[in-house]
């Protein structure tokens, strides 16, 4: 057997009960943790807890309500006595949006930034709150490869996830004084269940489609895949590892094709 990388560990996971949060849970699970599931779908965050055992439990908290959050950490730590990972995972996404800013919606902005930043945000406070004592932690945000490469996604989603890679950046020297690191994760796309609706079948069809649209060919995106990018941030391993964006995305935001691509059309 492999050493479990996060024994004897105290995680929370926010966004927990789907996507890539519940396979986090998983992998962190197996890795030797002890896991808290934080997230308003308590049916989904339960069954999860109620599968994986008494190291695995669930929270409801809506990640933009100060209140929830601060009962999250306080009840984790009553709990466990500790927490050492916070993942601040949870996060949505907005419509499709036609025709670039000027069709924009200020409600959407500020919908998104309500959940992904705020919630980081508050997450990240009351985190570092019960890791400045313990002198150690490691606090997590997913955020996403439109950081590092435009014209991804829509204005007001970008917007929320670069502020969160700012957030995280900025914390950095803040916490690193009391032996805290700060990292974040940025993937590619990753069909998930906030994709509602999707059968299996059209789920592996858009799958297949974003990795023909991507730089490495051969693999697939999945959400364990970025649950794998987490496990090595909250683990040991990483332990001189702070102020990453890790980027899980195939080299796509370091790869621009359009030249050689119509290098080789004209060629032809």
């Amino acid at each position: 057997m492999p050493p479990k990388r996060l024994e004897d560990k105290v995680a929370i996971i926010t966004g927990g009960a789907s996507g890539i949060g519940a396979s986090t849970v998983h992998v962190f699970h197996e890795n030797g943790a002890k896991v808290v599931i934080a997230d308003i779908q308590d049916s989904r965050g339960q069954a999860i807890a109620d599968k994986l055992g008494e190291n695995v439990v669930f929270i409801h908290c809506d990640v933009s309500n100060e209140d929830d959050v601060r009962n999250l950490i306080d009840t984790t730590i009553s709990k466990f006595g500790k927490l050492d990972i916070m993942y601040n995972n949870a996060g949505i996404m907005d419509r499709p949006v036609d025709g670039g800013i000027v069709n924009e919606i200020k409600s959407d902005l500020e919908r998104l930034v309500g959940v992904n930043l705020i919630g980081a945000f508050i997450g990240a406070k009351h985190a570092a709150r019960v890791m400045i004592p313990q002198r150690k932690g490691c606090i997590l945000f997913t955020t996403s490869a439109c950081t590092s490469i435009a014209g991804l996604s829509s204005h007001s989603y970008a917007a929320s996830k670069y502020a969160i890679l700012g957030l995280a950046k900025n914390l950095t020297p803040d916490l690193g004084q009391y032996g805290i690191r700060v990292n974040c994760i940025s993937p590619y796309g990753v069909v998930t269940s906030m994709a509602e609706g999707i059968t299996e079948d059209q789920i592996s069809k858009l799958e297949n489609f974003l990795s023909d649209l991507g730089n490495l060919k051969g693999e697939i995106l999945k959400p364990e895949c970025v649950a794998r990018a987490a496990l090595y941030l909250a683990s040991d391993e990483a332990n001189y590892v702070s102020g990453l964006n890790l980027l899980v995305d195939g080299g796509f935001s370091v790869v621009n094709p359009s030249l050689l691509k119509e290098i080789k059309s004209s060629s032809h």
